[in-house]
């Protein structure tokens, strides 16, 4: 697993339920794609039972296979990972929908995530912050790992989260709004 990104010396989960909450995609992924259905996660307490933001990223190979998540807390947790694991896998518009037998090469990536707060280009930390950058109707967000994952720069980074919004890339220095998040980023092994 990995640990933090963006998060001080204390994570907001701790091992045990990282693993609940990579259980739970897991379960999911599998109940939908075999039978149709999310199983119920019966005994979710304490944070995970709490509202929460997340997304759930899938890889097959080392490279994306579907991405899905909230940005606000609108239900507990583990529900939240339950619906971003199977929508990542079914309703990713950039790849087709995940099949049974691609279950065992799939990797589940789960970050969780801080409110949704204003931020200033200038403040924006690669490799600390997530962004949502929006224009009127338009918007689009990446994730913290994003820009590490890809060697970008601050700027680059603004640029590609305008372009990921369908914007310039220089919206963001002609009135789009910008708005950081952190995120706890762990996964399976």
């Amino acid at each position: 697993m990995t640990g933090a990104v963006g998060k001080g010396p204390e994570a907001y989960l701790d091992a045990s339920q990282r693993n609940d909450l990579l259980g739970i995609a897991r379960r999911a992924l599998d109940r939908y794609l075999g039978a149709g259905e999310i199983p119920p996660e019966e005994g979710a307490r304490g944070k995970l039972a709490a509202p929460g933001a997340a997304f759930v990223t899938l890889t097959k190979n080392g490279r994306l296979r579907g991405c899905i998540g909230y940005t606000e807390a609108s239900a507990a947790l583990f529900r939240v990972v339950q619906e971003c694991a199977v929508a990542a896998a079914t309703e990713d518009p950039r790849f087709p929908p995940v099949s049974p037998k691609e279950l065992p090469s799939l990797r589940v990536e789960i970050s969780v995530l801080t409110p949704l707060v204003p931020i200033l280009p200038e403040e924006v930390e690669v490799g600390r912050h997530g962004l949502m950058v929006a224009k009127g109707r338009m918007r689009g967000l990446l994730l913290p790992q994003v820009p590490v994952e890809w060697g970008w720069d601050r700027e680059m980074f603004l640029d590609q989260a305008c372009v990921k919004a369908g914007l310039p890339p220089s919206a963001w220095r002609h009135g789009a709004t910008l708005r950081a998040f952190t995120a706890e980023v762990f996964g399976e092994d």
